[in-house]
């Protein structure tokens, strides 16, 4: 479909109805939220962690090189801040909202599976044996051989959550979602091999990569923590941005699936009184700079790509009919 404006679907005339439409959304949200903070607070599963085992457990107890505050700052802000870039330029809400809509979910969700693993599988983390024995005096069960931890509980909580990586998956979760993002706006996938295009898209991947290596670097995750944690966050933002927007190779891939039906609706008449009305009174002068884009025609013999910058009058004609 040909990229068409019909004026400015802004969040001060649109907002509110785009809202109340996807208002369940927003309560599925915040049960997420309710949900992960609820498997942050309860005790993981405690593997048997025997003395033949800490072998692979010795690795010190350092700091993180990505502090936890700074993983929602990297998954959401900066997308956010990308989104509302694109606001700005377009004044379309229903992208907004949508785009805002499928990063929270692709990251909350992604949080819930993780948490939920983490808590299942209990698997120690490499730094294991100094989260346990701060002192680096081991201490065992004379029968089963099973660790008997003298340090911070809540050292050695946190020490039963290396599977799956958390920073990574919430990463990946965001930033392969803003990767998605981009290929639709600035349609990578177009056919005329810009690989600029495609550096810009591998990007936010590329950040969410070393986030990754980070957690290794810093003896808090096995390597094969974070190779799930990225599954996870990849295949949950994929699905997250699907689930509003066509496929960035599609031709209508550079909008949400919500607009064209918007479009679709005001030319059938089928759209609210008053929804109607604000079409009615867009001022000519909008609809005269409104510039159609004709995606190239591929014929056996030629290429053709061309623009058409005159007013949009099939356009209006349709929208005025009931």
């Amino acid at each position: 479909m040909p990229e068409i404006q019909l004026g400015m679907h802004t969040i001060r005339s649109h907002g509110t109805r785009v809202a109340r439409i996807h208002m369940h959304d927003w309560l599925i949200l915040l049960l997420l939220v309710i949900i992960d903070a609820v498997l942050n607070i309860i005790e993981p599963f405690h593997r048997f962690v025997g003395e033949g085992m800490m072998t692979d457990l010795r690795y010190p107890l350092k700091g993180n090189t990505i502090p936890f505050w700074a993983v929602p700052i990297v998954a959401i802000l900066l997308p956010l801040a990308v989104f509302l870039v694109y606001y700005f330029i377009r004044k379309d809400v229903y992208d907004f909202h949508h785009a805002i809509l499928g990063l929270l979910f692709s990251v909350l969700i992604t949080a819930v599976i993780t948490d939920a693993i983490k808590d299942g599988v209990g698997r120690p983390r490499p730094d294991f044996f100094w989260r346990c024995f701060p002192d680096g005096k081991g201490v065992f069960d004379p029968v089963t051989s099973d660790v008997r931890c003298t340090g911070d509980k809540g050292v050695i909580k946190e020490g039963h959550k290396s599977f799956p990586s958390g920073h990574t998956s919430w990463s990946f979760a965001g930033l392969v979602y803003l990767s998605w993002y981009l290929s639709g706006k600035i349609r990578v996938f177009d056919r005329r091999g810009h690989v600029a295009k495609l550096c810009l898209v591998f990007l936010p991947v590329l950040v969410a990569a070393m986030i990754a290596v980070s957690r290794v670097d810093d003896y808090w995750h096995h390597w094969q923590d974070v190779f799930a944690g990225g599954l996870i966050g990849t295949t949950i933002a994929s699905f997250c941005y699907l689930q509003f927007y066509p496929p960035p190779y599609d031709l209508d891939g550079w909008g949400p699936h919500a607009y064209f039906q918007m479009l679709a609706e005001s030319r059938n008449g089928s759209q609210p009184s008053t929804v109607n009305n604000e079409i009615h009174h867009v001022q000519s002068s909008e609809l005269q700079a409104v510039s159609v884009y004709i995606p190239p025609q591929h014929d056996a013999d030629t290429r053709v790509n061309s623009w058409d910058s005159s007013p949009m009058l099939g356009a209006s004609q349709n929208v005025r009919t009931h």
